[in-house]
């Protein structure tokens, strides 16, 4: 079959092009948070909550848009130049928020959240269509992406720990004015990326004959739903990304109080995870080859039960608690990644940017916002008096949730044979997962 690679894949401009990626979100993310609380810009709980809720926002209005121009209208290079171009601009003049508030008499909430909303509104998108790039110029997804992908791993971590180390705790340096120099590194990072995104391989758009629900990529790939393994693997995504996502809101919380963690050591403690999924991105190739779709992502759940199992049953042995942090490589290349790969096998080529953005929807939204409406009200409900958290009975629900998970993919996810076999989906959009033999 004729693909867009080249006689050599494109692998360093892939490797490149997702160090940047997530170099933009891993450069505000961490600390965002504590620029916004009441040593900052003194925002309510409920205004918090409004930003954190941008990239969910953006995954749901993304599937209906952003990803349909992807595949159907726009070369995904030139998607990417100018998502990111638009999107650096807006995530830049974050940095002078205070400063267009009181120019143009809008309270500081109001521009921040705006400008935030644009930014994950033009960069969210792109995660997916980053996948669509990649996958669409490798030869063989199984055995390249994980080293790929280990790139966006590697953007974060470059972008995230300097900027914590050189902005936190400084004597005679401003914190709020240091802090918000997370969003000049952000913005810069989406500008060159902007630029390097059109030196990516030629990525076009996959146009269909006709203009009914086959003209409608989102619609069309939503369809595919209505296949029993895809929608139980699509059950199952949404359970893990609530755990997943419940683990970083959860997490800080118990490290400092439960565990008695310093303040200062929580952000590198976390950040061991991400450090170790670099080896197991490396690894992946080899261990989809060799145990298969299945197996690999239910390994990944497992490694959510483990590490909740621990925090429910040894917080008081920290090295415990900073061992485990490994297993959050297994849980996020195990079973995320993989289920990026399996989702680019299992789609027509014509969805597949929309269908990346619909289990996206689940990890970065749906996910996300079930994780705020659970996990925090029942932590309130687990803090006695005094203030001290039950922290077994909160870990074990997580827990019990990744076990049920990995329980329900064992017994119900059954992909067809072709997908085995490295097999693609024919291009005709008239064809479906089930027929391809």
């Amino acid at each position: 079959m004729d693909t867009p690679t080249a006689a050599r894949a494109p692998t360093f401009r892939l490797w490149l092009m997702m160090v940047l990626e997530f170099a933009i979100w891993g450069a505000w993310l961490p600390l965002i948070w504590g620029y916004m609380g009441k040593d900052g810009l003194a925002f309510s709980d409920a205004q918090i909550a409004w930003v954190g809720s941008a990239f969910a926002i953006a995954s749901i209005v993304g599937i209906f848009f952003s990803s349909q121009f992807a595949d159907r209208t726009f070369a995904a290079e030139r998607f990417m130049a100018v998502s990111h171009f638009l999107g650096g601009l807006a995530i830049l003049a974050m940095y002078w928020a205070r400063e267009i508030a009181a120019a143009t008499g809008v309270g500081v909430f109001p521009v921040f959240f705006g400008l935030m909303l644009v930014h994950a509104l033009l960069y969210v998108p792109t995660i997916s269509v980053s996948n669509s790039i990649a996958f669409a110029h490798m030869k063989n997804a199984q055995k390249e992406f994980g080293i790929v992908r280990m790139g966006g791993t590697i953007g974060w971590i470059l972008a995230a720990w300097p900027l914590f180390f050189l902005l936190k705790g400084k004597e005679g340096v401003d914190a709020v004015d240091a802090s918000r120099g997370i969003f000049v590194v952000s913005g810069v990072t989406s500008l060159m990326l902007a630029a390097f995104s059109l030196a990516l391989p030629h990525t076009p758009p996959k146009r269909v004959p006709d203009g009914g629900i086959a003209g409608i990529a989102w619609l069309r790939a939503t369809g595919y739903l209505s296949y029993p393994y895809l929608l139980v693997l699509f059950l199952v995504t949404f359970i893990d990304s609530v755990i997943h996502n419940g683990y970083f809101k959860l997490a800080e919380n118990f490290l400092e109080k439960g565990v008695g963690m310093e303040k200062a050591w929580i952000m590198p403690v976390m950040s061991i995870g991400q450090v170790a999924e670099i080896l197991t991105m490396a690894v992946l190739g080899g261990v989809l080859a060799r145990l298969g779709w299945k197996t690999t992502m239910i390994l990944g759940i497992l490694g959510h039960a483990a590490r909740f199992a621990v925090f429910a049953f040894m917080p008081q042995s920290a090295a415990v608690i900073v061992a485990v942090q490994v297993l959050h490589g297994i849980c996020y290349a195990f079973f995320f990644a993989t289920l990026y790969i399996f989702i680019d096998a299992a789609f027509p080529k014509d969805v597949r940017s929309s269908a990346q953005s619909l289990f996206n929807l689940l990890v970065l939204g749906l996910g996300d916002l079930a994780a705020n409406w659970f996990f925090f009200p029942l932590r309130t409900s687990l803090t006695s008096a005094d203030g001290a958290v039950d922290y077994r009975r909160l870990f074990l629900v997580p827990a019990a949730m990744a076990l049920a998970a990995a329980g329900l993919l064992l017994v119900a996810f059954w992909p067809p044979r072709w997908l085995a076999t490295g097999a693609e989906v024919e291009d005709d959009p008239e064809t479906e997962p089930a027929t391809v033999a």
